[in-house]
């Protein structure tokens, strides 16, 4: 099994049309994802090959899901035009909303995610790499060729990290990577991923890569103690960060203590999560936790 994305899932493409939304539908029609259809108001009714295979332009999300049942929209638009997009994706009842798009201004993140949240859609990131259910699905810019399917579940903050441990750990494989994105406001969240891994009788474990910043791996270190009886495994990023510098993701914001890689290494260990201090120990760690180390 997987969460939220699986074989059965029928992918849009909001941007299809564009450089990256044409470079990543090609990629991910050759991992095997179900692509039914692009979106852009200005191209309805044309199509695009993609290596022998002819996909579909609507001029709405809403006239993609009634003529082809999509579920789940990936969407590759600029900044500004990000809230309407997935405002659009809500109101035709899409599922799942990948927003790969990054730069978007966090009062539109705050808006368009409790939009969405109303009508029922779930958000993956913004400025996230996607999800990916090897072998079956992979709805977003994660490279399906650097592993396999298997029994570890991971959610990440860090697009980089998500392909380095997914290689890493190649050998052992993977039933869902979620990319929840590490701006300060994201419509997925580590909690949300860790209960559905939970939930999955295929993932036997959990890999949580963090990042200095806010509290969201605080907080999943209270769920994971309360709530989580699978293994979890942990990685932060940012130990060596120099102290009162900005860092890159925008939701790297550390004051004082709070934020900061130890704390969050500190409050993983102490809910039981093994951490850590490189991703190449973490997964050394997974694979320890998985053969009884």
């Amino acid at each position: 099994m997987a969460i939220y994305l699986t074989k059965d899932s029928k992918v849009l493409v909001q941007g299809m049309t564009g450089a990256e939304g044409m470079k990543h539908t090609r990629r991910m029609l050759a991992a095997g994802t179900d692509v039914v259809g692009g979106v852009n108001p200005r191209k309805a009714g044309r199509s695009v090959d993609f290596d022998g295979r002819t996909i579909p332009v609507f001029g709405s999300v809403a006239d993609g899901v009634r003529s082809t049942g999509a579920d789940v929209t990936v969407v590759f638009v600029p900044p500004a035009f990000a809230r309407a997009a997935v405002t659009e994706a809500a109101d035709a009842g899409v599922r799942i909303a990948v927003v790969i798009t990054e730069g978007i201004p966090v009062h539109d993140t705050v808006a368009f995610t409790a939009y969405a949240r109303g009508k029922g859609t779930r958000v993956i990131g913004p400025n996230c790499p996607g999800l990916i259910s090897p072998g079956q699905s992979d709805a977003g810019i994660i490279p399906a060729d650097i592993t396999k399917p298997g029994r570890i579940g991971l959610v990440s903050k860090s697009g980089t990290l998500t392909y380095q441990l997914m290689y890493e750990l190649r050998d052992i494989g993977f039933s869902t990577c979620v990319g929840i994105g590490g701006d300060p406001v994201v419509g997925t969240t580590h909690i949300d991923c860790l209960a559905a891994f939970q939930d999955d009788p295929d993932t036997e474990l959990v890999v949580l890569i963090g990042e200095i910043g806010g509290d969201a791996e605080e907080r999943a270190a209270a769920y994971i103690r309360d709530h989580v009886t699978k293994p979890v495994v942990g990685y932060i990023a940012g130990f060596t960060a120099p102290e009162g510098r900005t860092m890159g993701h925008a939701g790297a914001i550390v004051s004082g203590s709070t934020g900061t890689a130890r704390a969050k290494q500190e409050a993983l260990q102490a809910a039981g999560v093994r951490v850590g201090g490189t991703p190449s120990e973490t997964a050394r760690l997974v694979m320890d936790a998985l053969t009884g180390g």
